[in-house]
């Protein structure tokens, strides 16, 4: 199976002049409703890969080979060019190598390598970084790593919040170049570090959380930003959904009277069932 088409339209938004939403997709199912809901881009986060994978908080539990799987089952599933979260390459900047080869053959568009220190060390409470010359080092490791020329690769940094704004900005020109496509930044905290940021850097700029001054697409965009995360909203709503329809059951509803099921019509749309329907017809000889 070729992805060449789907790292096309990342790099068509990385390359325009809009800042788009990503829908954060996480199975078979999301990614389906993301994509027939118009979303340009699905976002595949780490720690909703943890929660639907394992069921586990976003510690680093969840293993390289768990994350690829997942993604190539929403590959499978969909079309919906997806940027992952691959966090620190899983290990040092070997496994950075390895786990971009997993994520390239298992459909991904694009994804992140950060610098954050993970799994954390042992008796430190705060998020730490690894040294600005291993975050170079894993960067040219992901690209060593990518054989597909269009597979986009980030170079991701949450230092705005852990140490300095000089610091994010000196990570960040380093990381830009090793030759990266584009540059990731979490905890960034004002328009002004955002301004400094983009006035040291060149390279496409992706958002994950921001404060409200930071959600004017228009001025976003202006910035060079071209995509902004919004949470993982989704699989929260998920969650508190099964967990409203158990307790009704649970507590002697009857099935009829449960609200908020989804309806026939969407769920066989999600099922892709006309498609199915006429490949049985054809291969199978089954009516429709």
């Amino acid at each position: 199976m070729t992805f060449r088409s789907r790292r096309e339209k990342l790099r068509f938004i990385l390359s325009g002049s809009d800042c788009v939403r990503p829908g954060s997709v996480y199975d078979a199912i999301s990614i389906r409703i993301a994509e027939d809901l118009g979303f340009p881009l699905g976002m595949f986060g780490g720690s909703v890969a943890s929660l639907a994978v394992l069921g586990d908080p976003d510690i680093t539990l969840i293993t390289l080979t768990e994350l690829a799987e997942q993604m190539r089952r929403m590959s499978r599933a969909a079309t919906l060019p997806v940027l992952v979260d691959a966090d620190h390459g899983y290990g040092n900047a070997l496994n950075v190598r390895r786990t971009v080869q997993e994520l390239e053959t298992a459909g991904a568009a694009g994804l992140t390598i950060e610098d954050t220190l993970l799994p954390a060390a042992f008796g430190e409470a705060k998020t730490q970084l690894i040294s600005l010359e291993e975050g170079v080092g894993k960067m040219k490791a992901a690209l060593d790593g990518r054989s597909d020329p269009w597979l986009v690769i980030m170079g991701r940094t949450g230092a705005a919040s852990i140490t300095s704004l000089d610091d994010t900005i000196g990570r960040a020109r380093a990381y830009e170049a090793t030759g990266v496509d584009a540059l990731f930044f979490t905890g960034i905290k004002s328009r002004a570090e955002l301004e400094a940021i983009a006035a040291a850097t060149r390279l496409p700029i992706v958002l994950g959380g921001a404060p409200d001054e930071l959600n004017a697409l228009d001025y976003l965009a202006g910035q060079r930003v071209r995509i902004a995360l919004q949470g993982h909203a989704p699989i929260a709503a998920a969650t508190q959904a099964v967990d409203d329809t158990l307790k009704a059951l649970r507590e002697g509803t009857p099935p009829k009277n449960l609200k908020g099921l989804a309806s026939s019509e969407l769920t066989g749309r999600v099922m892709r069932e006309a498609d199915m329907k006429a490949r049985s017809a054809d291969l199978l000889g089954l009516k429709k």
